[in-house]
């Protein structure tokens, strides 16, 4: 198939172009004085990041405090091999508090605790923060240094702004929905990889074995035909490595909404094409994250490998 038509087809979630007729409008700029408040209260995307950012530093400060004194494993979720520990939790309940406070209209979606209200859980809303409180659990109870707090806000349904911390190093990156994708005040842009057999390609594998056996079978097909594969454990930090350029591509089978949405947002901004498979949205079939230059080509090998059959 095309190139063309690889990229107009494919539940393509695309950046935001200057003069493109079909592109989203940006976010509106913050109000000044004087100004009109935001359509029914709802602030701006950069509001919403600014209280993004400041609950993701002190849940990240929380979590290398829990790291420092010793980790807890409390329990696992898909399997045995899928950990939970007190620092999930409590880095959980501390975002929680910090976002909602103040905010009894917003709703939250987190990975430990599921959907939290600050008043009536039956109140319309039209805000809603999706959170990982550690993304990359396994790593940071090994010590490995690919763990992150992830947390985007959704804004009617459309996630709008998002921001990934490591845990470990500090490290952040940001997005608001026609903003762009930033590291520490740098402008991301992506991969100028040329053609898949030179990319160097991110994955990852679920915790259930029969999942595992079918995704060790996708990874034989793709191996031979990319320069290489990397592994790191965290799906938030593959999208925002994707979104740098330290790796060329990502794509992997079985991701949630905390998963994906900051780290989603923020490849989409630096300029990947954030899609599913078949024309399909990202989610949890298949999350594809790749520069134009080779998601055509990546995409259809993930189809031929049927990378989001199986269990």
């Amino acid at each position: 198939m095309a190139q063309a038509d690889t990229q107009s087809d494919r539940g393509v979630v695309r950046p935001a172009e200057s003069g493109s007729a079909s592109a989203p409008e940006p976010p509106a700029p913050l109000a000044g004085p004087g100004a009109a408040p935001a359509s029914r209260g709802v602030p701006s995307p950069e509001e919403l990041l600014a209280r993004a950012v400041a609950a993701a530093r002190e849940g990240a400060a929380l979590a290398r405090q829990y790291r420092a004194n010793g980790v807890g494993i409390i329990g696992s979720k898909s399997s045995h091999t899928d950990l939970v520990t007190a620092a999930d939790r409590a880095v959980e309940a501390l975002i929680t508090r910090l976002l909602l406070e103040g905010h009894p209209e917003d709703r939250l979606l987190g990975e430990e605790s599921g959907e939290s209200a600050a008043d009536d859980p039956n109140a319309p809303y039209r805000v809603r923060w999706i959170v990982d409180p550690i993304d990359g659990t396994v790593n940071y109870v090994y010590g490995l240094p690919e763990a992150a707090v992830s947390i985007a806000a959704e804004v009617d349904g459309q996630v709008v702004a998002g921001v990934v911390r490591n845990v470990f190093t500090g490290a952040e990156w940001t997005a608001v929905r026609g903003g762009g994708a930033w590291r520490d005040g740098v402008r991301l842009t992506g991969s100028r990889v040329a053609s898949l057999d030179v990319a160097l390609v991110a994955t990852g594998f679920g915790y259930e074995a029969a999942r595992r056996a079918h995704q060790a079978e996708v990874l034989r097909g793709v191996l031979p035909r990319v320069r290489d594969i990397r592994r790191m454990g965290a799906a938030s930090l593959d999208l925002c490595a994707v979104a740098e350029g330290r790796v060329d591509a990502y794509y992997e089978k079985g991701l949630n909404a905390w998963d994906l949405a900051a780290g989603g947002l923020i490849a989409q901004e630096a300029g990947l094409l954030v899609t599913g498979l078949r024309g399909a949205p990202p989610g949890p079939a298949m999350v594809l994250a790749a520069p134009p230059s080779v998601h055509g080509a990546l995409h259809d090998l993930l189809v031929e490998l049927d990378a989001d059959g199986g269990p």
